[in-house]
């Protein structure tokens, strides 16, 4: 029974959640933790839940059973006075997810605004903070993301990449404590790739907590400090990427490692 109590020391708390969509149970008692400052690469087939798993964690999708903690802070719902998990009001999620960035596969950057006024969108809207302040803050995350001469250029007017690091700047905006990235890589022309990939070490370096959905397993080796490999929505193995991807002990993740790395695993 899920309580309002936090859970220690961790960032992200998640405790046999469970989500369905009609018959198909997509996560199914998954339960992992990342601590602060900590990065977790979830590795998993299409159709594994992985992506579900992100939209649950900044409740863009409401769970079935189990309970997702952000800073302590249970996800989503709230106990009654009865001990029973009720939801929480748009006021509350709202305020979650300026704690949760979540940058997606698509770039979903307003095509009528510029890269600034895209990153401006959060501090302006979401936070009420004033034009000067949120138009040094756009500024500085262009910066960051190393597009500062493209912050007046529309999205259509900027590769695959570029648009991708906007979006990433757009999340950093809302100065959230924890970052989700869904496959940021894989709409991108392998020449883009790299681009992005910078960013997100610099913001591990940093010591942003982020939980990355990849199929880049060099980029997961490099980055994680932890592996989760995820199948028919459940948690098949964890580890440290150099055991996980090294010597991994499922088949299914021997399996999948083959599919994608080719001749990576000793035969």
């Amino acid at each position: 029974m899920p309580t309002d109590e936090g859970q220690g020391s961790r960032m992200i708390e998640v405790v046999q959640l469970t989500k369905s969509f009609g018959e198909l149970r997509v996560l199914d008692g998954i339960s992992f933790g990342v601590d602060k400052a900590e990065v977790v690469v979830v590795l998993g087939p299409s159709g594994s839940g992985k992506s579900t798993l992100l939209r649950c964690v900044s409740f863009l999708e409401p769970y079935d059973d189990g309970e997702i903690r952000i800073d302590g802070e249970l996800v989503g719902y709230r106990m009654n006075g009865r001990g029973e998990r009720v939801p929480r009001s748009e006021t509350e999620n709202a305020r979650h997810r300026q704690q949760v960035g979540m940058v997606f596969q698509s770039f979903n950057l307003f095509p009528h605004k510029t890269a600034l006024e895209n990153v401006m969108m959060g501090p302006l809207h979401a936070r009420g903070q004033a034009k000067a302040e949120a138009l040094e803050i756009g500024l500085a995350l262009l910066a960051k993301v190393g597009l500062s001469d493209k912050a007046h250029e529309y999205p259509i007017r900027l590769s695959g990449g570029q648009q991708q690091r906007v979006a990433i700047a757009r999340a950093l905006a809302m100065r959230p404590k924890v970052m989700l990235f869904d496959e940021v890589t894989s709409a991108l022309d392998p020449e883009l790739v790299g681009e992005v990939l910078i960013v997100i070490r610099e913001l591990a370096r940093e010591g942003m907590t982020m939980i990355i959905v990849t199929h880049e397993i060099p980029f997961a080796r490099d980055v994680a400090d932890r592996i989760i490999f995820m199948d028919k929505g459940r948690n098949v193995e964890e580890g440290p990427p150099g055991q996980v991807l090294t010597t991994p002990a499922s088949q299914r993740l021997q399996l999948f490692l083959r599919r994608y790395q080719g001749d990576y695993l000793a035969t």
